[in-house]
């Protein structure tokens, strides 16, 4: 899909000729010319219908989160911080879908002085699953917080030190998660299909090719596939198969359930006096 609309994309196209003129707008841009100019028609109905539904999925999670907001709001059954937190989350939910615009948008703009493939910015893509986790963890943080008792242990050394791990164990959950963007925008994924080692060298020799030596972590592929693999275990499956689809999902997936258990076990032990 190569625009986005509120309202008017919420029907697909319906007849041959619909079909057929949606097919040339996407002719038009740098993904057909360089990287699918032997796509068929019934190969685009598929990659359209991919981001139809995730678009639209997108606007249900939102209408989820602001129609009872709205209606608990009314009915006064939000306290004042909850009200700030209900406020925040909606806000979320509507910066997560303007997120996801400006990343599509940047893998449709023509780049007359590059020879890479087109692709999303994986600054955009980043910043866009970054978003989208923040409102998860917001999300789950809440409710555990509404829902779970408070507890009355005694306050140790142990305890303190075991809250201090859980949150850096979180925050490194988090980062790896994120991490995982850039491998997906720049195809990292599919420059060193070899584990433990990355070819014949367990450091390769291009990790720093990039100048200022920054760059390399966001936007040299072998650097962001080496930060992201010494960073997690599940993925050498998806990397030694060439990354299908339904192991990188599942892989992407394991790092959310991850992050929900380190949060809720954040969640316990915030709810241990101090």
């Amino acid at each position: 899909m190569v625009d986005w609309h509120l309202v008017k994309e919420m029907k697909p196209p319906r007849t041959q000729q619909e079909w057929e003129a949606e097919f040339q707008k996407y002719q038009q841009f740098p993904e057909f010319k360089i990287l699918n100019h032997d796509m068929t028609l019934p190969e685009f109905k598929f990659i359209w219908y991919m981001e139809y539904s995730h678009r639209m999925w997108g606007r249900a999670v939102g209408l989820a989160y602001i129609l009872p907001a709205a209606y608990f709001w009314r009915r006064g059954w939000l306290s004042r911080p909850l009200k700030g937190r209900v406020l925040a989350l909606c806000g979320l939910v509507c910066f997560q879908g303007l997120l996801g615009w400006y990343m599509v948008k940047s893998g449709l703009e023509e780049k007359p002085d590059s020879y890479d493939i087109p692709r999303v910015s994986q600054y955009r893509l980043a910043a866009h699953l970054g978003s989208a986790l923040v409102l998860y963890s917001a999300s789950l943080w809440t409710g555990l917080s509404l829902l779970l008792p408070q507890h009355k242990l005694p306050e140790t050394k142990q305890l303190l030190r075991l809250r201090q791990y859980a949150h850096g164990t979180t925050a490194l959950i988090f980062l790896t998660a994120l991490s995982g963007a850039f491998v997906a925008g720049l195809d990292a994924g599919l420059v060193y299909n070899s584990f433990p080692k990355m070819g014949e060298c367990w450091i390769p020799d291009d990790l720093l090719a990039f100048s200022p030596v920054l760059r390399n972590i966001f936007e040299n592929p072998t650097t962001v596939q080496f930060d992201h693999r010494i960073l997690v275990g599940l993925g050498i499956s998806t990397l030694l198969l060439y990354v299908p689809t339904p192991l990188a999902a599942t892989h992407q997936s394991g790092s959310l359930a991850l992050l929900s258990m380190a949060l809720w076990l954040m969640s316990e032990l915030r709810r241990v006096p101090k």
